[in-house]
């Protein structure tokens, strides 16, 4: 068996994305139950699995996953292509960090350092966007129009593998909790096997077309539905997509759990421990 496996792979090799723990993983591993205050300690420290083995304690969590980071920047990717410009590798993460769910091009990378008055050429910020995905640090998400197959080259999406690391450079505040949010949801599709997009729908945009095998489901990411007002933007470009395929808006709502119009409501909690 194993010779006619090594005649047919020779020269070639398979690669197995091996994610961060899931909400539901990171809750086994810590012997925990799902609640408030578990999902806040899994957005705010990830889902590395070595953190099971540390003390309780932020200061311990943090210092682990910023060697991890430093690591990652440093051995992988600074020794591995031989890169001079270390500042601006830590520039460019910060800059991806805080702009989690936003569209990210080389130019506007570029415009935004020579605000900074740091002049980097759109090509090298291609090249370092590709290096960061080379070590699954972050991942970039193709915009995709709905119902149609034609994938946009312009204008990408990134998110992060592990929210614990991008803790780990920016402190988890209040006021990111949208995109901390759609970086959650992203994470959970990714770790359960779908290919994700974002979906473009005229001029509307869809936070993510998800796809595993011949499952489609489409799905909009909000913080809270306040008002009247805050549920027709969420729901609205899902009700523009003519469809028939299962339609989500996961917020962060406790209570959250019910239907609009064919749309399904569900909470962030809900929607970790239940959705595959």
């Amino acid at each position: 068996m194993s010779g006619e496996l090594a005649t047919t792979l020779a020269g070639r090799y398979i690669q197995f994305h091996i994610h961060s723990l899931t909400y539901k993983e990171f809750l086994d591993f810590h012997e925990l139950s799902a609640s408030n205050k578990t999902l806040y300690d899994y957005i705010k420290y990830g889902g590395m699995p070595h953190l099971v083995n540390l003390r309780r304690d932020e200061e311990v969590y943090y210092e682990y996953l910023k060697n991890i980071y430093d690591s990652i920047i440093l051995r992988d990717i600074v020794a591995r292509y031989n890169i001079r410009n270390v500042h601006f590798l830590h520039n460019l993460i910060e800059f991806l960090a805080d702009n989690i769910g936003s569209i990210v091009s080389a130019k506007k990378i570029s415009d935004y350092l020579k605000s900074q008055q740091i002049s980097i050429m759109p090509q090298t910020v291609l090249d370092y966007l590709v290096y960061l995905e080379s070590v699954f640090y972050v991942e970039r998400v193709k915009r995709k129009k709905v119902g149609g197959k034609k994938i946009f080259e312009i204008g990408d999406k990134f998110y992060f593998e592990d929210l614990g690391m991008r803790h780990a450079i920016i402190p988890f505040q209040q006021k990111d909790i949208n995109k901390v949010l759609e970086n959650l949801v992203f994470h959970h599709l990714r770790a359960n096997g779908y290919r994700v997009f974002v979906g473009k729908i005229g001029n509307h945009e869809v936070d993510f077309i998800a796809k595993k095998q011949e499952k489609t489901v489409y799905i909009q990411v909000a913080y809270i539905i306040i008002d009247e007002k805050t549920h027709e933007r969420e729901f609205e470009n899902l009700l523009k997509i003519p469809d028939n395929n299962p339609k989500y808006v996961i917020s962060i709502d406790e209570f959250a759990e019910n239907s609009y119009k064919g749309i399904f409501h569900w909470s962030i909690l809900k929607f970790l421990l239940e959705f595959e």
